[in-house]
This record gives C-alpha cells, sequence and structure tokens, in this order.
C-alpha cells in the first residue's frame, strides 16, 4: 500500500475470486480500516459464478462488494485498443464499471468551489 497513513475519501481494494488474490485484498482492508484511511469499497474481478460471488463476499464479511463478471467484451475491448463503454455499453461487465464509478462519485464530496481570486490566479 502506498497511501503512506493518510486518509482519503475512498480506498477501492480489487480482487480476484481466487485464494490467493482474496488472502492480499483482506490484509489491504485491514490496513485501511486499522489506519482509519478512508471508505473502503471492494471490487472483484472477473467473477464467473455463484461459487466466485460467494467466495468474495464471504471474505469480507459487512462490506458491500461490487461484482465485475468475466465478460468477454471487457477482454475485446482490450485487444482493440478501446474503452469497453466505446466498444460494448450494454455488456454486463461495462454495466457493473458504469455501476462502480457511479458508486465511487457518490461516495467522494463534491469538489469545492475554488474562491475567485484563487481562480484568477496562474496555475503551477
Amino acid at each position: 500500500m502506498r497511501l503512506e497513513g493518510l486518509p482519503v475519501d475512498v480506498v477501492v481494494v480489487v480482487v480476484e475470486p481466487t485464494a490467493k488474490s482474496l488472502e492480499v485484498g483482506r490484509r489491504a482492508a485491514d490496513l485501511v480500516r486499522e489506519g482509519s484511511l478512508g471508505r473502503l469499497m471492494v471490487t472483484a474481478n472477473r467473477v464467473r459464478d455463484e461459487d466466485d460471488v460467494a467466495r468474495v463476499t464471504a471474505a469480507f464479511p459487512g462490506v458491500d462488494v461490487v461484482i465485475v463478471p468475466e465478460d468477454a467484451a471487457i477482454v475485446d475491448a482490450e485487444r482493440q485498443g478501446a474503452a469497453p463503454l466505446d466498444v460494448a455499453p450494454h455488456a454486463p461487465g461495462t454495466r457493473a464499471l458504469v455501476g462502480l464509478a457511479e458508486r465511487l462519485l457518490a461516495m467522494t464530496p463534491p469538489a469545492l468551489e475554488l474562491p475567485a481570486w484563487r481562480r484568477a490566479l496562474p496555475l503551477g
């Protein structure tokens, strides 16, 4: 982890439904909680079936896990060098990623408006 103890709005821990990935993800989630580093979101990527969902949710009790299904459309988009949203906007994996983005936006505070005097200063 590279948070260096500094709090953030949201920490997203991304796992796959494999034993090794879930173990590393659990350790990362524990560090986030223990250090009060921010709100925790767990995202499970490449989920194939209900057994995978059960495995991931059992690894993170009490955490609302975002499930991103294994989806050939995501792989095809990657091979084309394109965004899944552009290539396959209605694919299950793409819809899950859009849902993830919407949830992240809902979890973060709105950007603060800079005062007029600061907007007038050059950036940098």
